[in-house]
């Protein structure tokens, strides 16, 4: 079927520069006329010729409302643009690590490999008609365009003046799998709809040793849940923990992928999966059945993960520190050791001393998968981690929840090798933190989001801040008009980030407040949201004495609350009385 190409007339859309991970706005933003195809465009005009031309482009993502729609238009886009083929997940669903894991290993029939991907997400974020809508770009390495590429798009946004487009392409069927060719003024283009199950499983297979964990899951004394949220991670579920693994259907909660999840909001904490939490033992109120050993929860593009034991909740900054730790005796993958360990500089330092007691090559980056990515491609990092739920190593470049799952799930069936048969009691996802407090210290940590704020109140409250570091002296006068109970101040800074692969500088990626005990306040703005601002606030202290490792984090940390809520006078610049979510 031959198609032509026409080009449309248009001009700049303001507002449409990519946060950390691409252009988040409201569907309804998204449905006006030219605003999906003036950033489409724009970021094609970013990429080089041979990116485009005569290239395997994936087009994917979480399936959210307005998905099956961009879809289409990205492939008309596509075919005008002179693009050879286009790759479509089944139904528009494909994971963000799936598709990093399409970019990097699937050859086509003909040998041909991607180049690159548009994924059609805002991740963790709620869909349907009135929620959010995201798009972002993804290399050929598998991980997000770094920043020099979506400076580009975003310059581009501000000039574009028209988009070529083959209007007259009729929308392809991507429910069911097989290729559709069609002819155009550059020749043949096609569109191939595949399931990207069979890629991921492969690649999780070629990772963990399977038939331990297979092991693990048939033991009557372990039981299991994970919850997709109505995510895309329900695609892959079913498959990996039930066909693969032999657990029972009636693990799987929420595993059916909606367009508007549900209802619900896809993010993997103890705030919005309820369902699961409760589940697990950690709800407001005793359910009377007894919970199972171990649970987990991904996100709405399946790239964020929660851990969860019986009663008890893994931070995301343990977790990644926890994985680290065991990835060499319990992951074939990392069997040859780990070529080093990065955590974003919100996180924890549960990882900084694993890495230390380790001898292992340890990286701070700021926010955003990308910075991990080139660490990885320069063979310098194998694990790392972000305290919102990301948790990942060098098999891809995007964090993988599901991979995460598989983690903690290698290092029960490690830990319980000799415990599966007879009535020994098995070690529990709870006696692998414990114990790790007990190795390493724990680091208390929490953080406070606080959603939707006025942007520009937001401005001025890190404005203050950062004015405040100009005297450590007076701001320890505050800290202790406040607490005296609690260390002094050491430094404070905004941190800044050189990238030691391609020795790019990264500035303004949050203001740090460092205790000379080792504690943190860190604040940010997010860039994940859709309206507002987000301001995170991060608060950790790290106990080393064993008989202080038990405490109730919240009571741990409310000295250090009380001080960074009063020295960024918060209430004031916000009116907010208290945060939306407290991870």
């Amino acid at each position: 079927m031959a198609f032509k190409v026409s080009l449309v007339s248009t001009s700049p859309i303001d507002g449409q520069k990519p946060g950390t991970s691409g252009l988040r706005k409201k569907v309804k933003v998204f449905k006006q006329p030219n605003y999906l195809e003036n950033f489409v465009q724009a970021t094609f005009n970013a990429l080089t010729q041979e990116k485009v031309k005569g290239a395997t482009l994936v087009v994917s993502g979480d399936g959210r409302y307005y998905s099956k729609d961009a879809v289409q238009i990205i492939i008309k886009m596509a075919a005008a643009n002179g693009v050879r083929r286009v790759w479509v997940g089944k139904n528009t669903l494909m994971s963000t690590p799936a598709v990093s894991a399409v970019i990097r290993e699937r050859s086509g029939a003909d040998g041909s490999k991607a180049t690159g991907a548009f994924i059609l997400t805002a991740s963790h974020n709620p869909g349907g008609p009135t929620e959010d809508f995201g798009i972002k770009y993804n290399m050929e390495n598998g991980g997000p365009a770094p920043e020099s590429i979506t400076d580009k798009i975003y310059e581009n946004t501000k000039t574009i003046k028209e988009y070529p487009i083959a209007e007259d392409l009729p929308n392809v069927d991507i429910s069911a799998v097989g290729v559709t060719s069609f002819e155009g003024p550059e020749g043949k283009f096609d569109v191939e709809v595949f399931d990207s199950a069979d890629d991921y499983v492969k690649l999780m297979k070629s990772i963990f040793d399977f038939e331990s964990i297979r092991k693990l899951l048939s033991s009557p004394k372990f039981t299991f849940c994970y919850d997709a949220l109505h995510g895309v991670a329900g695609a892959y579920a079913h498959r990996i923990f039930v066909e693969e693994l032999g657990a029972q259907e009636s693990a799987l909660l929420n595993c059916v992928p909606k367009e508007d999840f549900g209802g619900g909001h896809p993010d993997p904490n103890l705030t919005y999966a309820k369902e699961l939490v409760a589940r697990m033992g950690l709800g407001k109120s005793d359910t009377g059945v007894e919970p199972p050993e171990f649970g987990a929860a991904a996100d709405g593009d399946a790239d964020r993960n929660m851990i969860l034991g019986k009663r008890f909740f893994v931070t995301p900054s343990d977790s990644v520190a926890i994985i680290a730790a065991n990835a060499i005796g319990a992951i074939p993958y990392f069997s040859s050791g780990l070529k080093g360990v990065a955590r974003s500089m919100p996180t924890s330092a549960a990882l900084d001393v694993v890495a230390k007691s380790l001898n292992l090559k340890f990286f701070e980056v700021p926010t955003g998968w990308k910075f991990f990515g080139n660490l990885m491609d320069a063979g310098m990092c194998s694990v790392c981690g972000e305290e919102s739920f990301g948790t990942g190593s060098d098999h891809i470049r995007e964090k993988d929840g599901i991979w995460a799952v598989l983690a903690w799930m290698s290092i029960l069936a490690h830990k319980n090798k000799e415990n599966i048969d007879g009535d020994t009691k098995l070690v529990t996802v709870e006696d692998i933190v414990r114990q790790h407090w007990a190795t390493y210290g724990r680091h208390y940590y929490t953080r406070y989001d606080y959603e939707n704020v006025d942007a520009g109140k937001a401005k001025e409250l890190m404005e203050h801040l950062v004015k405040l570091q100009s005297s450590i002296p007076e701001v320890n006068k505050i800290v202790k008009g406040i607490r005296s109970d609690v260390a002094n101040v050491s430094s404070a800074d905004e941190f800044e980030y050189k990238d030691p692969v391609d020795g790019s500088i990264s500035k303004h990626q949050g203001i740090r407040y460092l205790f000379e005990d080792g504690s943190r306040l860190v604040f940010r703005l997010s860039g994940t949201g859709s309206e507002g601002a987000t301001i995170r606030l991060y608060i950790e202290q790290y106990e080393k004495d064993a008989s202080k490792i038990g405490r109730e984090s919240q009571e741990a940390l409310s000295p250090l609350v009380d001080i960074a809520l009063k020295l960024s006078k918060m209430e004031e610049f916000t009116g907010r009385s208290a945060p939306t979510v407290i991870t």
